[in-house]
């Protein structure tokens, strides 16, 4: 099939207007059908969450942009059961490129990672695409891997289940590591601060201190040493290994 058939479904967590979703599209400006429907405002750090509690609005502005008031995964639902047509439904989902990482433990809080899940949980396989630079961003890089990853993904398939977390360096990677999610060293950070009216509020941040370096073929590694991390992912949470042994628990 020509990739002139294939469609794209694009989405982030930091918002329609962000510089990584442009840049995503524009990887793809030429190649292949694209389609974005992305939060109209930033969610980052809305990991899997879907919006139950209140209405949801969709914006379309033209015919292959689309904003919802609501979350990445509010976004792929309304994308694959409302906004598409059937003859539209895409036959890849690109999530990004995020503004900052999404390693090791980060990736359970990332909105970005969850749009590229819930695409490969309704059936469409599901890319996550994050650039390792939280200031001076220069997305050339990072969006030539993504499309270079995606059209390897859509040529070769992924497994059934499996979407792709992919981090990119700063700066030009020294090549691709296939790696397994790390575990990062940090700590919780709360900070008090008091409003006009004399209230409490809180900002929730976070002290870091490195990685576990000892796990060996990590995200976090590959990042340090200057390559793309692409750690293979699911949404099932199983721990396999433990199930024997909490079988032998009496209860």
């Amino acid at each position: 099939m020509s990739l002139k058939k294939f469609r794209i479904l694009i989405t982030n967590d930091d918002g329609i207007h962000s510089e990584g979703i442009a840049a995503l599209e524009t990887a793809w400006k030429g190649i292949g059908d694209v389609y974005v429907v992305a939060p109209e405002s930033e969610m980052s750090g809305a990991s899997h969450s879907l919006t139950l509690s209140r209405p949801l609005r969709i914006r379309q502005i033209d015919a292959r942009h689309w904003t919802v008031d609501g979350t990445p995964t509010d976004c792929i639902t309304f994308a694959l059961n409302r906004i598409l047509s059937p003859d539209e439904l895409p036959h890849i989902c690109a999530s990004g490129i995020n503004h900052g990482a999404n390693l090791g433990d980060d990736a359970t809080y990332s909105g970005t990672v969850a749009g590229a899940m819930e695409a490969t949980i309704l059936g469409v396989p599901g890319i996550a695409f994050s650039l390792v630079a939280n200031r001076n961003q220069d997305f050339t890089e990072a969006a030539r891997i993504a499309k270079d990853l995606t059209l390897k993904a859509i040529k070769e398939g992924l497994p059934k289940g499996t979407l792709l977390n992919v981090n990119v360096p700063k700066g030009v990677p020294k090549g691709v590591r296939v790696t397994k999610q790390g575990l990062k060293n940090a700590k919780p950070i709360i900070s008090e601060h008091t409003d006009p009216r004399g209230r409490f509020y809180y900002w929730i941040g976070e002290e870091r201190s490195g990685f576990h370096a000892d796990e060996g073929g990590s995200d976090f590694e590959a990042i340090d040493e200057g390559y793309v991390s692409v750690t293979p992912m699911r949404s099932d949470l199983t721990n396999y290994s433990a199930i024997e042994m909490l079988k032998n628990w009496e209860v």
